[in-house]
């Protein structure tokens, strides 16, 4: 692990707690809590883009969201799930909603099923609202925690991979090298 790559988990997690929070503050329904991993995950790979999520899931866990801990599984998924996805796909031709639901997909199930198991759909996302309101429809509570946790997690994942493409190209060259370890400074 070289200086660049610590200093890109750093930057990570500090993009997930900024966007977490402000997700919170807004009660959006989306959680902005994913962009560092993705990020993370495309330039350095699936094990370094667990990081960011275990990291900022532990802090903000342990500080201003409790939920962020039990759903740091969830973006370690995801992180994995990220660095595999760019590894497969050129990132000046990805395609933003394929690449997202091969992202979403197994963090989504995992996410469902902490929310419907630990808390009954009930968290401190603004997605909780939905769910409530769904859940006198026909599908129920865990049917509406899936649906919801689907929706919520895809557009939220539309956003990061956006986000993360549109970053990535606009990288140059030597520091993508940098990032990967295949170039060292000579000072």
């Amino acid at each position: 692990m070289n200086a660049y790559q610590i200093c890109l988990v750093a930057l990570a997690v500090g993009i997930n707690i900024a966007g977490g929070q402000i997700a919170l503050l807004l009660k959006l329904p989306v959680y902005l809590d994913s962009i560092g991993t993705i990020l993370t995950g495309a330039l350095l790979g699936p094990w370094f883009g667990m990081l960011p999520n275990l990291i900022s899931g532990i802090f903000m866990g342990m500080t201003v969201d409790i939920y962020s801990l039990y759903f740091a599984p969830v973006g370690m998924i995801t992180g994995i799930m990220s660095g595999l996805v760019f590894r497969k796909l050129s990132v000046k031709r990805v395609k933003v909603l394929a690449a997202a639901a091969m992202i979403t997909v197994p963090g989504t199930v995992v996410s469902s099923i902490i929310n419907a198991v630990l808390f009954g759909g009930v968290t401190s996302s603004g997605s909780s609202i939905l769910v409530q309101l769904l859940s006198h429809t026909p599908l129920g509570l865990t049917g509406s925690i899936f649906a919801v946790q689907f929706l919520t997690d895809y557009l939220d994942r539309c956003i990061a991979v956006f986000v993360v493409s549109v970053f990535v190209t606009m990288l140059s060259g030597e520091m993508k090298q940098r990032l990967t370890g295949s170039v060292h400074n000579r000072a």
